[in-house]
């Protein structure tokens, strides 16, 4: 199977804190979530991916052909097929939403100005010509954020890099959201690839192929989600069965209504004599898991 992005050894180091991946190989032409709590290093990861950071050990590579150095030559295209968005500082306070259409045609070879426009319209950042005049810094976070959506789908690209896209969009707009995504990856005929992160899932899990779960700075499962589904099983039992069964479970939780947690599914027979129930759980509930079984070990 061909991977968009290849990462080897990357270490990106802060005062307090530091992401660390060994290995991590995200598939072409799939829906990739990143899934962690909220200062899990997701931002820094997908920061450093799109080259806004460029102060990072390791390597990447992009579609089994370009290096991260490459990245950096003009003569390279991965600048121009990539596309990335994120909260906050993506785009200029003062700038104008036309300043925004007029500076992306002169970074980004295939930037289309009529679909960007479009794109805006009908994603509401603007109701009428004069409302592109507006400044940035005039419009809400979510609005921003559909702003850079627009900036990115009237690319011609093969790889988005979305940072928390749907954090400030309104229920609507996130259901929209997954809606683009889809009509991007089936214009791409398999040669599109999307890498978004999230802290919460289950809203876009129906969109999600693949699956990255990071926690303190390392990435803790991976996996297409349908063999994630089979990789674990979710138990659950009576409360008077937590006591012996919490340790036997990733995750675990209790209350006056019993207890719930994972398990790999090859490890089932331990629940041998217990009176307990198994379902196949589902994205979320798996990250939720192993997030919290990482952040107690870390603890």
């Amino acid at each position: 199977m061909e991977n968009v992005l290849e990462i080897r050894d990357l270490e990106k180091r802060y005062k307090e804190f530091a992401v660390k991946i060994p290995k991590l190989t995200i598939p072409k032409g799939f829906v990739t979530a990143l899934i962690g709590e909220n200062g899990a290093g997701k931002s820094s990861l997908l920061r450093v991916l799109g080259g806004i950071d460029t102060k990072y050990a390791g390597t990447i590579q992009y579609s089994n052909a370009y290096s991260d150095k490459e990245r950096e030559k003009n003569s390279c295209p991965v600048k121009e097929m990539t596309g990335y968005t994120a909260m906050g500082g993506y785009y200029l306070p003062h700038w104008k939403l036309e300043q925004v259409a007029n500076i992306s045609e002169l970074l980004f070879a295939s930037f289309d100005k009529e679909k960007f426009q479009k794109l805006c319209k009908d994603m509401g950042v603007v109701e009428k010509e004069e409302d592109f005049k507006k400044r940035v810094d005039r419009c809400s976070d979510g609005t921003v954020m559909k702003l850079m959506l627009a900036g990115v789908l009237a690319r011609d690209t093969k790889l988005l890099l979305l940072d928390e896209p749907a954090s400030p969009l309104d229920p609507y707009m996130r259901d929209r959201l997954c809606e683009m995504m889809q009509e991007y990856m089936a214009e791409g005929n398999g040669e599109r690839s999307i890498f978004f992160s999230t802290h919460n899932v289950s809203d876009m899990e129906y969109i999600t192929d693949y699956a990255v779960i990071m926690a303190a700075g390392t990435v803790v499962e991976e996996g297409f989600t349908e063999d994630l589904s089979d990789k674990y099983v979710l138990v659950k039992g009576e409360t008077e069965d937590f006591e012996a069964a919490k340790d036997l479970l990733i995750g675990c939780r209790k209350s006056q209504f019993g207890f719930e947690g994972l398990c790999l599914a090859e490890d089932l027979e331990k629940f041998t004599g217990f009176d307990f129930l198994k379902e196949r759980p589902s994205l979320s509930q798996i990250s939720v898991a192993l997030i919290k079984e990482h952040s107690i070990m870390v603890r």
